[in-house]
């Protein structure tokens, strides 16, 4: 899926020009990064509002129009409004296709409802993990990467090495451990029938036991 946002040069600065925008419809926001100087941009606030809803546009590489010329782009922070539908401020980095870029995408889980543990063991699955970085060139950014858990057994965990990630992107480490993405666990049986045991005491048998 591909997105593109148009942009003027913002002229007016500080919060007080920031307010008049925002009553105008319009979003303050600041593209940087490589080895131009920082934009102040802004933007039409709807049409970056519908953009921000979808969860590709906030790890795919969006083309912005400023005054005629065309960037690639990639959104590094959005400031809400605490409790109004509003976007406040827009954060964008500009990118060089022939360079590494380093990007937060979500993961997404299939074969959860048919896997091992959950058929077999009447498991559940419990997520580590909804987002990863990864590492690529913005040609093979993926939108999301998809996480494979029909193999995964009650008891057990996928860890990040398990993942297979699409041609040239890599996951990026922050620490020397390999974490836990996902688990498959189970309610112990004997657990199980203590619940059952105590719910099945009749209310004769308790009022007796409490008097």
């Amino acid at each position: 899926m591909g997105f593109e946002l148009e942009a003027q040069k913002r002229v007016a600065q500080g919060s007080g020009a920031s307010r008049r925008l925002r009553r105008a419809g319009k979003v303050p926001g600041i593209l940087y990064g490589g080895t131009e100087e920082p934009i102040p941009i802004e933007l039409d606030h709807n049409a970056l509002f519908l953009a921000l809803r979808k969860e590709a546009f906030h790890s795919s590489i969006v083309k912005l129009k400023i005054e005629g010329s065309e960037r690639s782009i990639l959104l590094r922070d959005a400031q809400m409004h605490p409790y109004k539908q509003q976007v406040l401020h827009i954060d964008f980095l500009r990118i060089d296709e022939n360079r590494v870029i380093y990007q937060k995408v979500p993961l997404h889980f299939i074969n959860g409802d048919i896997s091992l543990g959950v058929k077999r063991d009447a498991g559940a699955v419990s997520h580590a993990m909804n987002e990863i970085e990864v590492a690529c060139l913005p040609k093979d950014l993926p939108a999301f990467v998809e996480v494979d858990l029909k193999d995964l057994q009650a008891g057990h965990s996928l860890n990040v090495s398990q993942i297979v990630f699409p041609e040239g992107v890599r996951a990026v480490p922050h620490t020397d451990e390999d974490p836990v993405v996902a688990t498959i666990v189970v309610v112990r049986k004997e657990e199980t029938a203590a619940d059952s045991d105590e719910a099945s005491v009749s209310p004769a048998v308790s009022e007796a036991t409490s008097v």
